[in-house]
């Protein structure tokens, strides 16, 4: 192939309107911000909760809740637009309502709105809220996954892993890093953890020979005890009012706990025995830890209604001046070990998503609760707490790898990305050597064919990378309102598909994606086979009409564009002229209308081939804009072409060879039929002709007009 200039501009006209959306680009408004103010947030959060005032600093609000007297933080409230808007597929950020509590787990998570396609007339947004409700119960201390449908029922981490949604699973992990993002965003300001401690994976070290007993236990700390005296209590309650109902002297235990850490075996065993110690360690999941808290004082803060297997109301485990989630493990009570105090005991369990960390520092608290009044009495609580440490030695700290998480559909799709990386190796060589395979009328319509069934079966209908004007609204919408094309890294294999489709429109045009890796090209294609048995004759569209229609798809490109620019959600109605989202993503499964209109453009293949595609496709005209680009005019023609040639023209089944013998490249889908045609010396007619004359004449590519 000769390397020429570059191919001629585009119209005046069409030039004219790409000037004029630039100028929308240009114009368009910032960034959205979040949209619900007091009124709707006391709607999401209705009575007994009450809204607190926004915070002056961070768009939070805390959503309050009365205990005991007093008004306690019950969640933060924020939207996620907020504090991480992360552009989605639509090229805007969805915006979440996120409910975090203080200990970082998720009260609620609900979606405000969206722009997601895949959901928008698409699947629809019911799977959509059923999948933030996952988050619920999780915490924000663990970075959480978005795994295959089902993930969960299938071994997944629970606590670590949400089930994804077939055909949407990048927009779903696009949800994923924002409700992450926004609520680790929170969590810094507002909770005290953050991206450092993310993750952290803290497990005691394994049997080391230690056996010390209850007593050298306490000696060394690890066996701790919390004493509430009745001065105590009296004087932390005398500035409410309230006198301390006690029998004991002063100095005399009201409330007196014994605790320690048990996942540490030496502690383990000797709290609990060889056997119990053993059977609470295969009760514990991973990640897991163990608490045991013993209550000899006349006073239990457990409770005489306390219920196995719930969170004592009274007793409280905090880090980092943190409350963790600590719930009763339910086990057999039996009695303590020799050296321990009698008394009602519970094992507390703490559960790998709450972020605790043993080798740090943490704190045993009790709750004291008084009333004051007798009509209408009031509850008054004070909290006594004593601290507890560890040496680090007896554990193991290691950080989980948890990078960007659109790291994780790269390592999941590592095996699509290379089948489609080699077909695509595979193609180049082809299409390239034009007397090799493509010279051959008998064994390239094969291998098209092949090729075909391969895009429509593989990279279409199983690896979901059918490339759309979604993508160019995306970028568009990204252009003008968030600047963030992090969107694009959630779906390698289209992107993939994307750099290739780039670079071969440099070289050749747009043919190489229209022709060959469009998945619903090739579904038009493989249709058009049931015209002969059904015995329906193409028809030749008119020149004058031919033309007409074909600046249609410029038109409607320019429309989606500019309305993506403009902000306007006409965009996603427009873009709705594709197809691909109907019988590519979602396998014909969708409303009756899209389905209807997406089998009517594959009868329309039958009649006029590929009609949609040479007058309707947006994407189509988006490449052939920028296939005026090319570096090669790379089809060869002869002299003979057109005049008085006409074979390769009548042959197009595309329309793209002019009655002057030459290739209009915007419109040439690089099916190759012509370059078989003027290779074969049996069927190119001037080289035909000119054997019978003993000479020989040698194919150039010449200019496109």
């Amino acid at each position: 192939m000769t390397r020429v200039g570059r191919g001629r501009t585009a119209s005046n006209a069409l030039r004219s309107a790409l000037l004029a959306l630039l100028a929308l680009v240009l114009a368009a408004p910032l960034a959205a911000a979040g949209s619900l103010d007091r009124a709707a947030m006391e709607r999401h959060f209705p009575a007994p909760l009450v809204v607190g005032e926004r915070d002056a600093t961070l768009p939070v609000w805390p959503i309050l809740k009365q205990e005991a007297g007093s008004y306690e933080v019950f969640a933060y409230a924020f939207e996620s637009i907020d504090l991480a808007p992360i552009p989605g597929f639509g090229g805007t950020p969805p915006d979440l309502l996120i409910a975090l509590a203080p200990d970082g787990t998720f009260r609620d998570v609900k979606v405000i709105a969206h722009h997601e396609p895949v959901f928008l007339e698409g699947l629809g947004s019911e799977p959509l809220f059923a999948f933030v409700e996952q988050y619920v119960g999780l915490s924000a201390r663990q970075p959480i996954r978005v795994g295959r449908p089902n993930a969960r029922g299938s071994g997944a981490a629970p606590q670590t892993t949400v089930d994804g949604i077939s055909m949407a699973t990048a927009s779903t992990r696009v949800i994923n890093e924002s409700i992450l993002a926004a609520s680790l965003a929170v969590a810094r300001a507002k909770l005290g953890f953050g991206a450092a401690n993310l993750g952290l994976r803290v497990e005691a070290r394994p049997e080391t020979g230690d056996a010390p007993t209850v007593t050298e236990l306490a000696a060394r700390g690890w066996l701790r005890r919390l004493t509430v005296t009745h001065g105590r209590a009296e004087a932390a309650f005398r500035d409410a009012g309230v006198t301390v109902a006690g029998d004991g002297p002063a100095e005399a235990p009201l409330v007196e706990l014994t605790f320690a850490y048990l996942n540490v075996p030496a502690i383990g065993r000797a709290l609990l025995g060889p056997e119990r110690f053993a059977a609470l360690t295969r009760e514990l999941g991973p990640g897991d830890h163990a608490v045991l808290v013993v209550s000899h004082g006349p006073e239990n803060p457990l409770g005489d209604e306390f219920v196995l297997g719930s969170i004592p109301d009274r007793l409280t485990v905090t880090q980092g001046g943190l409350a963790v989630n600590a719930r009763d493990m339910a086990i057999e009570r039996r009695g303590a070990a020799p050296g321990l105090p009698e008394g009602p005991w519970t094992v507390l369990r703490i559960a790998g998503a709450a972020g605790f960390d043993p080798s740090a520092p943490w704190t045993l608290s009790a709750k004291i609760v008084r009333e004051r009044g007798q009509i209408f009495p009031e509850r008054i609580a004070r909290e006594f707490s004593a601290d507890y440490a560890l040496p680090a030695a007896l554990f193991i700290r290691e950080a989980a790898e948890a990078g960007p998480s659109w790291t994780d559909p790269w390592r999941a799709r590592a095996i699509e990305l290379g089948v489609i990386a080699l077909a695509l190796a595979g193609l180049l060589p082809v299409l390239a050597h034009q007397r090799g395979l493509v010279a051959d009328r008998r064994r390239f319509p094969r291998f098209r064919l092949a090729y075909l069934a391969f895009t429509l079966l593989f990279v279409g209908w199983y690896a979901q990378a059918q490339l759309s004007i979604v993508t160019l609204v995306g970028l568009v919408r990204a252009a003008t309102v968030t600047h963030d094309l992090t969107f694009l890294l959630y779906d390698p294999p289209s992107l993939l598909l994307w750099a290739f489709v780039i670079a071969t429109l440099v070289v050749w045009g747009r043919g190489t994606f229209c022709g060959w890796l469009c998945p619903f090209g090739a579904l038009q294609e493989f249709f058009a086979f049931l015209a002969r048995p059904l015995r329906i004759r193409p028809r030749t569209v008119p020149p004058g009409l031919d033309r007409a229609l074909r600046q249609v798809k410029y038109v409607l490109l320019a429309g989606i564009l500019g309305a993506a620019a403009l902000g306007s959600p006409l965009a996603d109605s427009l873009s709705e002229a594709e197809p691909f989202k109907t019988a590519i993503t979602l396998y014909f499964v969708r409303a009756w209308p899209f389905v209807a209109y997406a089998l009517g453009l594959l009868v329309l293949n039958l009649f006029v081939y590929k009609g949609f595609c040479r007058y309707l496709c947006p994407l189509g005209a988006s490449l052939a804009v920028l296939g005026r680009l090319r570096l090669l005019d790379w089809i060869p023609r002869r002299a003979e072409c057109g005049s008085p040639c006409q074979l390769c023209k009548v042959r197009c089944r595309y329309g793209a060879i002019r009655p002057s013998g030459r290739v209009d490249y915007p419109e040439c889908f690089q099916c190759m039929d012509c370059v078989t045609i003027i290779h074969d010396p049996g069927q190119c007619v001037p080289e035909v002709v000119a054997r019978r004359r003993g000479k020989r004449i040698v194919p150039q590519p010449v200019a496109a007009e």
